[in-house]
């Protein structure tokens, strides 16, 4: 472990003292979220006295100390991540401005805070520069929306900077009607409507230091999904519910949480509940929108079959031909 010590020259934020320090003292790049956690790990000093809050104000000539184990602050958990790269038949929708993919489960839509890692977006590149390998640079790929790794189905891309505006609108403003795709487990025995309705106010429930998980919170921001009953299971004596959902505010893990409150946890999704599968039953069936330069209404849909992702994962969860039930 190695000991660093730094002294501001002016008043300012510990982390931001950090980010402007330590990669210099390293001799690498280091991540805002990493600082944070070298903080709140309790690994920062003034003086003698640990500070683990980042955002703390340290005044001129102060003394901070700083422990440093490099193996342990760079170590990154291995993921399950597949190797995936686009091919013609993942692209559902494909013009001058816009590309739409079927997006495989277990595969992040960007890179987030490891920038090594491989992800959708730069999935897109490659197969927009091997169409155009003469290009001397990268095509350019806009993110306008994500789906969680483990979701998947239909996500957009911009290909030209003048979608994006259009793009951003559609999505900042829920004028793009997203319809996804759930298996629930009906763990409450609920007895369902074959249409309902989930409205509360959400905001994160869980501590900064565990997983990400929102709910209900007196104070959150509205939100509110219309679900649609297509399909009723029973395994080991227990009902499961396939769902149509459709989300009309974009709020985080929305789906999931607005399920999980009517103990409807969606099959995989351990941490609002749901049992233990190899991955979260949801998916991004289908996008409405109009087109952001032509202005066309367009509705792309992610296919339906035993090839496809979501619905080859029915299958292996229940062991029995969906497709033949859904006819």
């Amino acid at each position: 472990m190695e000991h660093y010590i730094f002294t501001p020259k002016k008043s300012m934020r510990l982390d931001e003292l950090l980010r402007n320090e330590l990669p210099r003292a390293l001799k690498k790049e280091i991540s805002n979220s990493k600082i944070r956690r070298l903080i709140i790990s309790g690994n920062v000093f003034l003086g003698t006295s640990q500070i683990r809050a980042p955002g703390v104000t340290v005044g001129p000539n102060s003394k901070i100390s700083v422990r440093v184990d490099e193996e342990k602050l760079f170590f990154e958990k291995a993921v399950d991540d597949i190797h995936y790269d686009v091919t013609k038949k993942d692209v559902l929708f494909e013009d001058d401005a816009i590309i739409m993919v079927n997006k495989p489960p277990f595969f992040p839509t960007e890179a987030g805070m490891v920038g090594s890692r491989d992800n959708l977006h730069a999935a897109v590149i490659r197969y927009l520069h091997g169409k155009n390998p003469g290009l001397k640079n990268p095509p350019y790929a806009g993110v306008m929306h994500r789906l969680d790794r483990e979701t998947s189905g239909v996500i957009l891309f911009t290909k030209a900077r003048a979608a994006n505006k259009g793009c951003h609108e559609m999505f900042e403003n829920h004028t793009a009607q997203k319809i996804y795709l759930a298996l629930a487990s009906n763990i409450g025995g609920a007895r369902l409507k074959d249409e309902f309705s989930v409205s509360m106010k959400m905001g994160r429930v869980s501590g900064k230091t565990r997983a990400a998980k929102w709910g209900e919170v007196k104070d959150g921001l509205d939100s509110k999904t219309e679900f649609r009953i297509l399909e009723k299971f029973k395994k080991n004596g227990r009902e499961y519910i396939l769902l149509e959902c459709k989300p009309l505010t974009g709020r985080t893990h929305q789906i999931r949480a607005h399920l999980s409150s009517l103990a409807l946890p969606i099959v995989g999704d351990e941490l609002y509940g749901g049992e233990k599968f190899s991955r979260t039953l949801l998916h991004a069936d289908s996008l409405s929108f109009f087109h952001p330069i032509s202005g066309e209404k367009l509705k792309i849909e992610s296919p339906r079959g035993k090839n496809d992702y979501f619905f080859s994962d029915l299958q292996l969860f229940f062991n029995i031909n969906i497709m033949n039930l859904l006819e």
